[in-house]
């Protein structure tokens, strides 16, 4: 993604979600945008096969309602 293709993606997704940016804000959040698609790019070139991510190692974290609310243990 160049530096104009990331600007316009910006500006094009503002517009969509009625976000007022100025230029500079633009720009920095291109620049951040450009920084995450390289290091996702690196994450993109790692082979990995199904048993590098297994399933039973998800373990949700316990939790109770109270009347204050959900509450983790």
């Amino acid at each position: 993604m160049t530096d104009v293709e990331a600007l316009a993606y910006v500006n094009a997704t503002a517009r969509a979600l009625a976000l007022s940016l100025d230029e500079a804000r633009a720009q920095r959040v291109a620049a951040t945008l450009q920084r995450t698609a390289a290091m996702a790019a690196l994450l993109d070139d790692v082979p990995l096969a199904p048993h590098d991510e297994l399933v039973e190692i998800y373990c949700p974290a316990p939790f109770r309602y109270t009347s204050e609310g959900v509450v983790t243990l």
